[in-house]
């Protein structure tokens, strides 16, 4: 970014010294640091911000693209959508034997029984007793 090398890394760090004092360096790195911190979340916002309005000015383009081309095929083939509008509008035909029961091989509705159910146990009969061991 600053395209700082070693070699002037090295005498910022010796004017560093010099200027502030070897006492105060750790002072002065610590200040330096949440200035930096400040400045990179600051950035980072704007950044974003920036990014954020792009991405809208784009999604307002493609939403006016869109609107264009989906005019474009409705003028082209108003017949299509009269069809799709007229199967919307269509109601359902009401279920019949087949939907409900079955078919046989020969086409005739079969309506299967249902099965009876299980005999249960009455209160007057005891329990069978089983060994344990």
């Amino acid at each position: 970014m600053f395209d700082i090398g070693a070699m002037e890394l090295l005498i910022i760090v010796i004017v560093a010294v010099v200027v502030i004092g070897p006492k105060d360096m750790p002072m002065a790195m610590r200040t330096a640091g949440r200035w930096i911190g400040k400045i990179r979340r600051v950035s980072s916002h704007f950044r974003s911000g920036i990014d954020a309005m792009v991405r809208e000015a784009e999604l307002e383009d493609m939403q006016a693209e869109w609107n264009k081309r989906n005019a474009e095929i409705m003028a082209k083939h108003p017949e299509a959508v009269k069809a799709a509008h007229d199967a919307e509008m269509t109601p359902l035909p009401e279920p019949s034997a087949t939907a409900e029961g079955g078919v046989k091989k020969d086409g005739e509705a079969v309506t299967e029984a249902a099965p009876e159910p299980a005999p249960t146990a009455t209160a007057t009969e005891p329990a069978p007793k089983t060994e344990q061991g």
